[in-house]
């Protein structure tokens, strides 16, 4: 009997996309599988479908945005440059009569995509996080976007055998809001047999890894660390496509300070060992939509596996994991003045015990519960397939 034959979409750079590799690795133990997106292939897909990178994902063209304009949103739903090239190179792929076992969307602009090559197969949709407001504070995606997934997710969830995000408030968000069953795989990684390095006595080692964009308040950490003389603070961040403008402004800001580093990303499978020299993840994002409120990122995961202690701000689903563990502080708010307030209160004895405690709790972090979620899912869906 052959192995079954699974479809991963996912219009991101799939090798820098830390929870699509996890997922591509997990599927994989299944059957099969074949991805669709950006960029080379993942190790563990069986074959890659490359969309090229200056094809957007989004209806950003002229005909698009004048349909997204009028609501034209069924007319727009393949639209998108990428979303057609997708469409192109798995219809090729399929051919005539065939057809996958399983088919993956990974957020809601796969969707459309995903139920038009499923051809019956079970479509499970991982919704990573809150499709609506993805960047609702940007106007143009409020005025525009914002309705096109809105109408994707009441579209196609319901059409969907399965249903996942990275949180449970958002999970019962998409459940009160679409009526359908969402289940929790959060965006931990793999165990990693580290264990915490040396606190030096004499500074503080923040670090801080991810992307480059403008809404993740990074100038902040920078602000505060220069307010803090004990505190170093290291970024290992993802260009985003602003042309290197917010990198740029990061630099600038910083001043030439010997405290500030900026480094070139690492590859998510590195960046545990790559962080693991320091003492502390720093990250604090204002609730700019639903999805900043409710954020729990893959970064807060790689804190926890590099075995560091943590200073966030008040999310509540991190706030809730760094008090209830004991991982490290929370800012009284997301101001600067509230965040070099909670540096204040790191000593040499608080970081060793919230590096202690990650090092006690990594396993409950990591993605073990989360790929026991993954193989019930996909079983389940082979089975009915």
């Amino acid at each position: 009997m052959s192995a079954p034959r699974i479809l991963a979409i996912s219009l991101s750079p799939l090798t820098r996309d830390a929870r699509v590799l996890r997922q591509v690795d997990a599927l994989a133990r299944h059957g099969e599988v074949t991805t669709v997106g950006y960029g080379p292939a993942p190790a563990a897909a069986t074959r890659h479908l490359e969309v090229g990178a200056g094809l957007n994902s989004l209806p950003r063209t002229p005909l698009g945005v004048a349909g997204l304009a009028a609501r034209r949103l069924h007319a727009v739903e393949l639209s998108a440059p990428g979303l057609r090239r997708g469409l192109e190179l798995v219809e090729t792929e399929l051919g005539g009569s065939g057809r996958f076992d399983l088919v993956v969307a990974n957020d809601a602009r796969s969707l459309p995509l995903a139920h038009r090559v499923a051809r019956g197969a079970p479509v499970w949709a991982d919704m990573h996080e809150w499709a609506a407001e993805e960047f609702s504070h940007v106007l143009t995606w409020r005025l525009l976007v914002g309705p096109l997934m809105e109408h994707v997710c009441r579209e196609y969830l319901p059409a969907s055998a399965a249903v996942t995000t990275v949180c449970e408030p958002l999970a019962e968000r998409y459940t009160e809001h679409y009526g359908v069953a969402c289940e929790v795989v959060r965006n931990a990684g793999p165990w990693r047999d580290l264990t915490p390095s040396p606190a030096d006595p004499a500074r503080i080692r923040l670090v801080h890894s991810g992307a480059a964009i403008r809404g993740r308040n990074v100038e902040m950490l920078v602000e505060a660390t220069l307010a803090v003389p004990s505190c170093t603070l290291d970024l290992y961040l993802v260009p985003a496509a602003d042309g290197g403008r917010y990198l740029a402004e990061l630099s600038r800001l910083a001043g030439g300070s010997d405290r500030i580093t900026i480094h070139d990303p690492v590859a998510p499978a590195e960046l545990p060992a790559t962080l693991n020299r320091y003492d502390v993840g720093a990250f604090c994002m204002p609730p700019i939509n639903v999805n900043a409120e409710y954020a729990l990122p893959n970064k807060f995961f790689d804190f926890v596996q590099a075995r560091l202690a943590h200073a966030v701000g008040p999310a509540p689903e991190m706030a809730r994991l760094v008090r209830e563990h004991g991982l490290g502080v929370v800012s009284a708010d997301f101001s600067t003045e509230a965040f070099v307030a909670a540096l204040r209160t790191l000593d040499p004895q608080a970081v060793r015990a919230g590096k202690e405690a990650s090092h006690r709790h990594a396993r409950a972090l990591s993605s073990e519960a989360d790929l026991q979620v993954v193989d019930g899912i996909v079983t389940r869906l082979l089975g009915a397939a």
